[in-house]
């Protein structure tokens, strides 16, 4: 494990999926940083240092595809074109059981891919396997 803790950074529009998780993760691993941004622009401000809470790497990022300003397809075609955000792992949150949402975000090399409705109140496994992966990982600096 790497001498600096991991951080968690959350983009989703829905308030209360984000504290849902955000509370699920401080709870399960309360040395994990969490951070959250509501939309893909915020995101991308926040890995580049240009928002109020800036996240630095190490980090796992926990996007939702479906939001305003910038959705998650468009903030993962930004990322992955970007030298300095493309090696940021991605696990995808979303509503969307599309196979076609699923194909395109492993298309983008996203490391897995989590339907809201099958994660359920608890949120137990999702936490269990976030923390986890990144505290096991070594995630790229």
């Amino acid at each position: 494990m790497s001498d600096i803790e991991p951080k968690i950074l959350i983009i989703d529009d829905d308030d209360i999926y984000a504290e849902l998780v955000s509370r699920a993760l401080r709870k399960a691993a309360p040395h994990i940083q969490v951070v959250a941004a509501e939309d893909g622009q915020e995101g991308i401000e926040t890995l580049t240092g240009k928002s109020e809470q800036p996240c630095e790497r190490p980090l796992v990022i926990l996007l939702d595809l479906n939001m305003p300003r910038m959705n998650g397809f468009e903030f993962l075609e930004e990322i992955r074109a970007d030298p300095t955000l493309r090696k940021n792992v991605v696990f995808v949150f979303t509503t969307s059981e599309a196979d076609e949402d699923r194909e395109r975000a492993y298309d983008f090399g996203v490391a897995g891919y989590i339907a809201k409705s099958r994660v359920g109140p608890q949120m137990g496994n999702m936490t269990e396997l976030l923390k986890s992966y990144a505290s096991t990982v070594i995630l790229p600096s």
